[in-house]
């Protein structure tokens, strides 16, 4: 059974001037402001498309990687994820990189580079930014 998100902007005034406010409605967990300066210059408490591209993009690799990881034998005890989504004015996204590491029993780094990896690969978020460069650093904790 399919899922929709649902995610709203209600933006005012011109590009580089203007302000926005981003809702997250299907979780109903806040209201974010975001403007041009937010997205090209410095964040000042604001947020950005490519802010909110790297949460989704951190939590579905997790996802994904938890889920490969169990389904081979060596569920994680604790995966901690960045993604850092670079944005370029008047390129635009240029690329994304993820970094993580992994608390994972009885599982050695080349395997867990290998899981990471089919993770990056497969899971829907990545699938969706198929168009930008995506590249990974993996280690295993201690």
């Amino acid at each position: 059974m399919a899922t929709i998100r649902t995610a709203r902007t209600a933006w005012e005034g011109n590009l580089l001037d203007g302000k926005g406010l981003v809702t997250l409605a299907s979780s109903g967990i806040g209201e974010y402001p975001v403007s041009w300066a937010s997205r090209a210059e410095q964040a000042n408490g604001k947020t950005s498309p490519e802010e909110l591209i790297a949460a989704a993009h951190s939590s579905c690799f997790s996802m994904a990687l938890s889920h490969g990881l169990t389904g081979a034998g060596t569920p994680p005890v604790k995966l901690d994820t960045q993604a850092d989504v670079t944005f370029q004015p008047g390129t635009g996204i240029t690329g994304i990189h993820l970094t993580v590491t992994g608390r994972v029993p009885g599982l050695d780094e080349a395997d867990f580079v290998k899981a990471a990896e089919d993770a990056k690969a497969n899971c829907p978020v990545s699938k969706a930014l198929a168009g930008t460069t995506i590249t990974l650093t993996a280690k295993l904790a201690g």
